[in-house]
């Protein structure tokens, strides 16, 4: 399978699951318990099949950066989170770190 794919399912496992962890209410809810620990489980195995071909910084590079966006429109969405100014610029910064990371690094290994 394709190691970028593997990447892309562990950060949606990985949101779905800490999306979930805030509706388990400290484990005291079953259901979004289960999605928390399936959801990591996902996550951290399609991750370790992805290391095997993407460099460890720039796979760790993705799924932060990504995860950290991703759960961020999540909680907009699912909680009412707010999203200001500042924080929309932080998450296009780092979406333009990953982006830089990936196109233009050597340590991407292209």
């Amino acid at each position: 399978m394709n190691p970028w794919l593997l990447l892309a399912l562990a950060i949606v496992a990985e949101v779905i699951a800490t999306s979930a962890l805030k509706a388990s209410e400290g484990f005291t809810r079953l259901w979004p318990s289960a999605v928390v620990v399936a959801g990591y489980g996902v996550a951290f195995y399609c991750l370790s099949l992805a290391l095997r071909h993407i460099p460890v910084g720039v796979a760790y590079a993705v799924w932060s950066g990504l995860g950290i966006v991703l759960i961020t429109l999540v909680a907009w969405v699912v909680y009412g989170q707010r999203i200001d100014g500042p924080g929309l610029l932080g998450m296009g910064l780092i979406i333009a770190g990953v982006l830089v990371l990936n196109l233009w690094s050597d340590s991407a290994g292209h």
